[in-house]
């Protein structure tokens, strides 16, 4: 626990103007980004008598070892930094939202040359019209059933709408009706892009013109007896305010607006919204958040306006706002919004009528969702916890581990051999601290050795970045040796520094001398309390002696045999044997499991990659089309081996010293090993071997996949 008194910083130095700070911890780590109209009144306030403060505040400023700000000229420019720093730095002590990406979203694929209406989740694409978010997907599939009667626009993937083209025959939704076939050239381009925008004007809420032209056209066809087709348009007229009722409208007068309600408790605060489009709900998320900082309503409406708006524009952002309180200052929120519209956004608070009867029926929607939340989250803290404590129990660790890291080794009879480590913290799992590893240090199968060159690795990382943020004291000896051998892993290094555009950026002292860098997480900078490694006693032995070596005594090792679930430790001849109904053994299964699939994922992979390869790869300057036109014009790898050059040269576009060039690459190579049948075990002959295997790209050799899916580790 650090005084924050060791880095405050001096009188005076902190200028009196709007910016952006951040606090970081020991070990660089940015823990909380803040916005203030006046830096110094607002700094002031963390450095005051720690009696004083707020408990949430108290442990930010004591977890804190420096704090740096940056300078901006305007309230607006200090709103947009904050909301990039926290969504880049994710600081443990600021208000986050969960994601929201996994809403779906109805869409039309504007920007193709038939646009397709679809479910879509994930970040917003240029020319897609979206509408939406709706709460599950299969609201949005019962609604364009509804429609694709009147507005048949395509609907199929990619695929099928080319083997369409390709057959001339159209899909069953072209045969019952629901498809204008632009597949098979019934309708044009022309005509089915304007079917699709009838589409969009529907959804977007102008009904009333396509309900009268349909009741036109359907008392035309019966004035001219032509009742079959009047009977048709009445069905579709009824498809469509069928349609229209899943969609009531809540405000008369064609109000396009988002709805924000917030119900909260001293621990929690759930959030829901409502999008109104044309006087009609439109769409509905929602999100829960932990309160780590001492946060007032109207400031969680703030953060909440961020998440909901940060990357949107135009149209997605309303013209009106409804919130149950304002953000404080409220006109440098407006003004964002405002510039992220394009035109003027109107937040307030709804006082009197259907709006604010729509802002109470958003209201009991957030505080279900709260209780809902709580609910479900006790039994899972509950369970969690209590792994946690009987794994800490079982291995007479002094604490709870609240990180686990477990690595597992993965080749295929010692080819291709590749290493895991997944890391689960809080009994959770931390998909963006994953890491792989390519095993370099020798050739063959060797698990032990594998599971000692990955620890040793890995740890050293971490001793190289303890000494680099200067954690080691004196008499400590910093590894003389950081490399790591070859490394690949799911994220990169921090290289740039955001505010570098912004007018001014100034640190105050920094504790220990630190250096100054961006503060995200380091690849391999925190450590865990439990290393797991997916074996029995050999594998713990080879961790611990990496350990040891390195001179790390303070983690924890053990080991969990997949044969009768044992729990190995590095100093007992016994195993540790867990009940079979623990929740510590079940959390350390899924720990094991996640290592393995996660290990084999890339292992496959590489095997693959490696299947595909072929020796003209090797040849420098042949491309595809060249390498295409060469296996065509032989049929096989081993006769174009075979061949003269002179022969070669005869294959078009082929000139001799590139023949000469092919003919040396394939007389290095070796040849590949024999295919075996799959069905029968039976070695297959050589020249079928070879055509097939580079004309198919897939493995077909005594390395594939389904036949030694048993061997590989």
């Amino acid at each position: 626990m650090a005084d924050p008194s060791s880095y405050r910083p001096k009188p005076g130095q902190i200028p009196d103007s709007p910016g952006v700070y951040r606090f970081r911890d020991e070990h660089r780590r940015v823990i909380y980004v803040g916005k203030a109209k006046s830096l110094r009144q607002r700094l002031a306030n963390y450095f005051q008598d720690l009696a004083g403060l707020h408990p949430r505040t108290r442990s930010m400023v004591t977890t804190a070892a420096s704090v740096e700000w940056t300078v901006v000229s305007t309230e607006v420019e200090a709103l947009q930094l904050e909301y990039s720093w926290i969504k880049e730095y994710d600081p443990r002590f600021n208000v986050k939202y969960r994601d929201d990406k996994s809403y779906p979203y109805l869409a039309v694929t504007m920007n193709e040359e038939f646009p397709r209406v679809q479910v879509m989740r994930g970040h917003k694409k240029k020319g897609v019209r979206y509408f939406g978010p709706y709460a599950h997907a299969w609201a949005i599939r019962d609604t364009v059933d509804l429609l694709l009667r009147v507005f048949p626009v395509r609907t199929c993937s990619a695929g099928v709408f080319k083997n369409a083209r390709r057959t001339g025959r159209p899909c069953l939704l072209g045969y019952i009706g629901k498809c204008s076939a632009p597949c098979v050239d019934r309708v044009s381009a022309e005509e089915h892009r304007e079917l699709a925008e009838e589409f969009c004007d529907f959804m977007t809420g102008r009904t009333g013109t396509y309900l009268r032209r349909l009741e036109k056209q359907m008392m035309e066809a019966a004035e001219e007896m032509e009742y079959e087709r009047a009977a048709r348009l009445r069905d579709d007229i009824e498809a469509l305010k069928k349609a229209m009722e899943k969609n009531a409208v809540v405000l008369a007068d064609a109000t396009d607006a988002d709805l924000i309600a917030v119900a909260e408790d001293e621990l929690e605060a759930a959030v829901q919204i409502f999008h109104v489009r044309g006087g009609r709900v439109r769409g509905q998320r929602g999100w829960v958040t932990d309160k780590v900082e001492e946060i007032t309503t109207g400031a969680l409406v703030e953060h909440a306006l961020q998440q909901l708006y940060g990357e949107e524009t135009g149209d997605a952002v309303p013209k009106e706002v409804l919130v149950p309180a304002l953000p404080d200052p409220l006109e440098p929120v407006q003004e964002w919004l405002s510039g992220r519209r394009g035109a003027n956004v109107s937040l307030r608070i709804p006082q009197r009528g259907d709006k604010r009867a729509l802002m109470e029926t958003v209201e009991r929607n957030a505080q279900q969702a709260l209780v809902l939340h709580k609910t479900r989250r006790a039994s899972d803290l509950t369970t969690r916890s209590r792994a946690l404590e009987e794994i800490a129990d079982a291995l007479d660790l002094d604490s709870a581990p609240l990180r686990i890291e477990c690595y597992d080794i993965s080749h295929l009879q010692g080819d291709d051999v590749v290493a895991s480590m997944v890391v689960f913290e809080d009994g959770l799992q931390r998909k963006s601290e994953y890491r792989r590893f390519q095993i370099k240090g020798f050739e063959g199968q060797d698990d032990v050795r594998s599971m000692h060159e990955v620890i040793t690795r890995r740890f050293k990382r971490y001793l190289a970045e303890k000494e680099k943020t200067g954690e080691w004291t004196e008499g400590e000896n910093a590894p003389s040796d950081t490399s790591s051998g070859h490394l690949s892993d799911t994220s990169s290094d921090p290289l740039t520094d955001t505010s570098g555009a912004l007018t001014d950026t100034t640190s105050a002292p920094l504790a220990n001398g630190l250096k100054d860098d961006d503060g995200r997480p380091k690849r391999f900078a925190y450590p865990p309390q439990l290393v797991v490694v997916d074996g029995g006693r050999p594998q713990v032995a080879a961790a611990q002696r990496a350990l040891d070596e390195l001179g790390i005594d303070d983690i924890a090792v053990c080991g969990l045999a997949k044969r009768l679930e044992e729990v190995w430790l590095p100093s007992e001849d016994d195993p540790v044997v867990l009940p079979r109904t623990s929740e510590g053994l079940y959390l350390l299964q899924r720990v094991r499991d996640e290592a393995h699939r996660f290990a084999i994922t890339y292992q496959r992979t590489k095997r693959a990659k490696r299947f595909r390869s072929s020796p003209l790869d090797d040849v420098p300057g042949l491309g595809e089309t060249r390498k295409q036109a060469l296996i065509k014009h032989f049929g096989s790898v081993k006769k174009l081996r075979s061949a003269t050059i002179d022969e070669i040269c005869e294959v078009p576009g082929i000139g001799r010293k590139t023949a000469e060039t092919i003919a040396a690459a394939l007389a290095r190579a070796a040849p590949a090993a024999p295919a075996v049948n799959t069905a029968t075990g039976e070695i297959m002959e050589d020249e079928d071997s070879d055509t097939t295997a580079e004309t198919s790209g897939e493995p077909v050799s005594a390395g594939a996949p389904d036949e030694r899916r048993g061997q590989e580790r």
